[in-house]
């Protein structure tokens, strides 16, 4: 009984795929931009790479060019591995800014009400301009920033062997005060228990949204078989993963609404949102879950890369300590306000988030009606995936794309400089990332404190030599680089002196 239904019920979904298949092909498959050729039904299904899919994407990218068409199961995808193609995309951001519906990270999990899975319209219009209406003026958010960013400074001398442990703090005691007005809390030895919350939904989201890994992204039917069936234990993990995901939103919220109870609130996103009690802040609770997810692994990635590229990097580390030893001086750390007059430590913030691609093919748009680019025709409802790590690695935007190389950004006499690599790496059209400002403020204070007082080198293995680490990334939504060894000292004794005098 049971496998007749199932028999049936795929023979429907196929049927129902071959008669897409036939009408799409009536909208001229020839002016469809290149790509690798597919099977009957399945199309390009099989072609699919299983982890770092931008590598493969830039392979197709080099074969059949910037722009590479494919289809699965009948479901049109658009890759672009050019940036001046995207600059087109770009242009018509009104069409180009749709989300598809991820069924285990957005349907199952619960993230569609939140920014980065937000369907385009009024509600995600409406999410955008109340975060950005609270970030802008970044300057008003530096002495958070710069407070926590003294605070890193501290616990990674204390205990080195975690930095990455260190970054997660340094950003989520950043958004957390932003957002909730809820100072992270360094007692616990297990960690502050909002971050944890947070961070284990997000790593939830990181693989519930991984291209392939799910089959019911591929047959959203899938979601209404009984659980009994074989291969539907994906039902019972995305339960688990959608009651961490309530967690995320609701419980930092709460928090912060019985603080104005108590009368004891700070000013945060929440608190000024639940103060206006307008039509626009319906959402606060995922508009305020938005900002932490959004902002907080991107930048600690970020961070982490520029670790490893200064122990790959002596010479730039060097470069970089004496220009702000020359501009800030030794007595005193450096502060955001003296952004303008450090212009390498501004480039190296900038190689950082060229080198190491955060979110390697960012978040999928959605082509809301059939239109033409490039001289292409792209159908409404085709997927489109921007492999931004390929454009910011690109050797002919980029010569040498794989060194580590801030000099790319200083003009200089009978020189050219190389495109902002910022202009790509927070995304495109009306989904740029409205916390842009935040994340590049909060990147500038670590690695500008930081290398006011650390140096950062080479681990040894136990025979004295040293081990040179590898730049090589993971894959998911957002990418980190793999975990690896170093050696972090204070620069000097005023540097240690420096970092003593911070105040918990």
């Amino acid at each position: 009984m049971v496998t007749s239904f199932l028999s049936a019920a795929f023979l429907l979904f196929f049927s129902g795929l071959i008669f897409l298949s036939i009408r799409r092909a009536g909208k001229a498959r020839r002016s469809l931009p290149p790509g690798p050729n597919g099977l009957p039904v399945i199309g390009n299904v099989a072609d699919m790479p299983s982890e770092k899919e931008w590598l493969t994407f830039a392979e197709w990218g080099r074969k059949w060019g910037g722009i590479v068409y494919v289809s699965l199961l009948g479901q049109p995808m658009i890759i672009l591995n050019d940036s001046e193609i995207m600059d087109e995309f770009h242009k018509k951001s009104a069409i180009y800014s749709d989300r598809p519906v991820l069924q285990m990270g957005g349907e199952l999990v619960g993230y569609s009400d939140t920014l980065v899975l937000l369907r385009y319209g009024e509600r995600f219009r409406n999410y955008r301009k109340f975060i950005a209406r609270f970030i802008e003026p970044i300057s008003q958010h530096y002495p958070i920033i710069e407070r926590e960013s003294r605070k890193f400074l501290k616990r990674t001398l204390r205990k080195q062997e975690d930095v990455l442990g260190h970054l997660r703090m340094l950003m989520g005691g950043i958004i957390m005060q932003l957002t909730y007005g809820y100072e992270v809390q360094d007692s616990d030895p297990k960690g502050d228990p909002f971050i944890n919350l947070i961070e284990h939904a997000n790593s939830n989201f990181n693989k519930a949204s991984t291209p392939g890994v799910f089959l019911v992204d591929v047959f959203p039917s899938l979601r209404f078989l009984p659980e009994w069936l074989p291969g539907m234990g994906f039902k019972k993990l995305a339960r688990d993963w959608k009651k961490d995901t309530d967690a995320m939103v609701q419980v930092p919220y709460e928090y912060t609404k019985s603080q104005i109870r108590s009368g004891s609130t700070v000013r945060s996103f929440v608190s000024a949102g639940l103060q206006q009690d307008t039509k626009e802040s319906v959402d606060l609770d995922f508009m305020a879950s938005s900002l932490y997810g959004g902002g907080s692994d991107t930048t600690v990635s970020a961070e982490y890369a520029f670790i490893l590229a200064m122990v790959l990097n002596p010479d730039v580390q060097k470069k970089a300590q004496a220009e702000i030893d020359s501009i800030v001086g030794t007595d005193r750390l450096p502060a955001l306000n003296d952004r303008e007059t450090l212009p390498y430590i501004n480039a190296v913030v900038t190689e950082v988030l060229r080198w190491n691609s955060v979110a390697p093919t960012g978040v999928p748009h959605v082509a809301s009606e059939d239109s033409q680019i490039n001289g292409y025709f792209v159908p409404k409802g085709t997927i489109i995936i921007a492999n931004l790590w390929q454009m910011l690695h690109n050797p002919e935007t980029y010569p040498e794309p794989f060194d580590f190389d801030p000099e790319r950004y200083i003009p200089a006499p009978g020189k050219e400089t190389q495109p902002d690599p910022r202009k790509i790496s927070f995304g495109f059209g009306r989904r740029v990332c409205p916390g842009q400002t935040l994340a590049e403020a909060s990147l500038f204070a670590c690695i500008a404190m930081s290398l006011a007082v650390f140096d950062f080198e080479k681990a040894t293995d136990e025979n004295g030599a040293p081990i040179t680490p590898v730049h090589e990334n993971t894959s998911g939504t957002i990418s980190y680089p793999k975990p690896f060894k170093c050696v972090i000292k204070p620069r000097s004794p005023k540097s240690i002196s420096l970092i003593q005098d911070i105040e918990d």
